[in-house]
């Protein structure tokens, strides 16, 4: 299934960047990670759902179409 959206919860997020690092065209750390507005999610829908996969605090969510 194709990624629809994808949010960070900032109250989880603790700036690790380890999502920035996985996949750099979605998402940017400022104080917390954020989502790139202009973000493609289907050309890195499999990077995307690793950086998901590997956030340590869970804060990466994402919904499937």
């Amino acid at each position: 299934m194709a990624v629809a959206k994808v949010w960070i919860d900032k109250d989880a997020c603790t700036g690790c960047g380890l999502c920035e690092g996985t996949c750099p065209q979605v998402f940017e750390l400022n104080d917390v990670a954020e989502v790139k507005e202009e973000a493609d999610f289907n050309e890195f829908e499999e990077k995307i759902k690793e950086a998901a996969e590997d956030c340590p605090t869970e804060a990466i969510h994402l919904e499937e179409k």
